[in-house]
């Protein structure tokens, strides 16, 4: 755990130096990510369902997610989008073993479950964004009245599986606080024209 720790904040820092730049989602999600990294450590949890459970995944999500970073920094594009499907993927299996091993208290539901609950949303309007972006590069350019249509498919398409996340995952705030906060990045980057 401690190594794939090291390595996402490795490839934060050489990747996209994330955490220097502004506030941001992924500051509290790498927060959250050191401190769960502590917390099996710890006595009471060394030994919790959860942290059996989820430790590999865990671990896992933290690799990919520095691999999509730098992959992403080389201007592999395609390989980005397998990343991070893959990434996505690991965050659901985890969050479905959170929701079936109940916290233990508020810490853990804070270290734990609002982590990987920001986690998952963010990497769910992430993986839109990012095909989007394989799509473009790719030079896909549908024009003004299909490439609206095409982006109102796109926010339809994250909003549909915002509701089966819900469904799921039993309506977890932290997955749909981040879904709204990416979906609002993607606005903000449209007004401003960024990037093209």
């Amino acid at each position: 755990m401690i190594l794939a720790a090291v390595f996402c904040a490795y490839g934060t820092l050489v990747g996209l130096g994330l955490l220097g730049t502004r506030v941001s989602i992924w500051s509290l999600i790498y927060v959250g990510l050191a401190a769960y990294t502590v917390w099996p450590a710890l006595p009471p949890a060394a030994s919790a369902d959860r942290a059996r459970a989820t430790g590999w995944l865990a671990a896992a999500s933290m690799v990919l997610n520095a691999g999509w970073l730098l992959v992403t920094q080389q201007g592999w594009i395609w390989v980005s989008v397998a990343v991070i499907f893959t990434l996505l993927a690991v965050l659901g299996v985890l969050m479905k073993r959170l929701q079936q091993v109940p916290t233990r208290g508020r810490a853990e539901a804070v270290v734990v479950d609002a982590t990987f609950g920001l986690y998952l949303g963010w990497v769910t309007v992430a993986t839109c964004a990012n095909v989007t972006a394989a799509l473009v590069d790719s030079g896909v350019d549908p024009g003004p009245p299909v490439a609206d249509l095409a982006a109102v498919a796109v926010l339809t398409l994250v909003a549909a599986v915002g509701v089966l996340l819900a469904r799921a995952l039993g309506g977890r705030l932290s997955v749909a606080a981040a879904m709204t906060w990416g979906l609002g990045w993607i606005a903000i980057g449209r007004v401003a024209d960024e990037p093209r």
